[in-house]
């Protein structure tokens, strides 16, 4: 961005806090801050100022790996003597609502993890918070912001595939008990479900979703089923799911998400129907950059790479944009200009998932003898 005189004008910072130094903040956040700031001459450059955690080991372990950073004993420590301009919110999902609406109380955006709350009511609460705060908030959906994605929405906003008829997912992971990113003992709280709220379908689901109406420019999932699965690790919350819906405009939605995948086996997979032809994104669901992308032709059956950015990681772009944002606001833009994903349209996701999940019959644990053929 140039001066009036031609110079290059000097670079606004948004100051960001982490609240919650887990391995998603640690390893796939903060790198992609990092890469942002390194990556702009000029605009906003996001600035990491300080982090806080239950685990004041684990918020050195970040803190040290940002220049200039530092370390608080609480949150409340953190946004009274740091006031940073935007807060990443990656607590366990039962904490996400008292720090959002910390956050959002001391001034700050507020960028929180996904899902919004363990339940509707603390989604609920968040939101209102934010909104009687006039504060910047949006939902951590880093797959809105990864190349490849941007450019499926571009070749269905160009018309490329006709008429989209449908989109399907399958975003799988494996996520035992014991799992741990980094063969450190770990607290898997996405197991336990007064922290997490739910299981596969809760954790894995909220991107499709979301992701869904991204790509089809604004044509949201309204309608939605889930059955869900208890078949594989031995812990309360589901490791597996299905759910089938419609959106606004008619598109079907088919997810699978799930706990119960072993990572070696093919297991994320976007594809997009139209008429004249599908888009098929293949490693591109997560938190990395790169995948592959090509276009099949209803006509020719050819199927076409489609060229994209391999190296650039959604979280960067997500906190690059977010920090425009956030200082926007500051500067004084209203909300809905700065940002087009309202935190109003997040929680209406949020709670068609919830809804459906509560309209799913108990699933059976699994027996001995299905144990045997595992």
């Amino acid at each position: 961005m140039n001066a009036p005189d031609g110079r290059t004008a000097p670079a606004t910072v948004c100051r960001w806090a982490v609240a919650g130094c887990g391995w998603v903040a640690r390893d796939h956040f903060l790198p992609g801050l990092l890469a942002a700031a390194a990556g702009r001459s000029g605009g906003t450059v996001p600035r990491l100022v300080a982090v806080t955690d239950p685990d004041p080991a684990a918020a050195a372990r970040l803190a040290v790996r940002a220049p200039g950073a530092r370390t608080a004993p609480g949150l409340d420590a953190l946004l009274a003597v740091h006031r940073p301009d935007a807060v990443y919110v990656a607590t366990p999902n039962h904490l996400h609502r008292p720090a959002a609406a910390a956050a959002a109380a001391a001034g700050a955006a507020v960028l929180c993890e996904k899902p919004l709350a363990a339940d509707l009511a603390d989604a609920e609460r968040l939101a209102d918070a934010c909104r009687r705060a006039g504060v910047l908030a949006a939902t951590a959906y880093d797959q809105r912001f990864h190349p490849a994605h941007r450019a499926v929405r571009e070749a269905v906003a160009s018309g490329a595939l006709g008429t989209v008829t449908a989109v399907r997912i399958t975003y799988c992971c494996w996520l035992p008990p014991a799992w741990s990113p980094d063969g450190r003992p770990y607290d898997n709280w996405r197991a336990d479900p007064a922290r997490a709220g739910g299981g596969a379908a809760l954790d894995l689901a909220p991107h499709g979703l979301d992701l869904t109406g991204v790509l089809l420019g604004g044509d949201d999932v309204t309608e939605l089923t889930a059955q869900v699965q208890h078949r594989v690790h031995p812990y309360p919350v589901d490791d597996g799911a299905v759910l089938a819906g419609r959106t606004g405009g008619g598109v079907l939605v088919c997810l699978h998400v799930a706990y119960n995948t072993p990572d070696a086996l093919p297991r994320r997979r976007l594809e997009v129907v139209g008429t004249l032809g599908q888009l098929t994104a293949v490693d591109t669901l997560g938190q990395d950059a790169g995948g592959r992308l090509w276009l099949t032709g209803a006509r020719t059956a050819r199927r076409v790479p489609v060229p994209f950015d391999t190296g650039t990681s959604p979280f960067a772009v997500q906190v690059r944009e977010f920090s425009s944002a956030a200082v926007a606001v500051r500067a004084g833009r209203p909300v809905r200009r700065a940002w087009p994903w309202p935190l109003q349209r997040d929680l209406a996701l949020h709670r068609l998932l919830l809804e459906a999940l509560s309209r799913v019959r108990p699933s059976p644990s699994p027996s001995p003898v299905e144990e045997g053929r595992r």
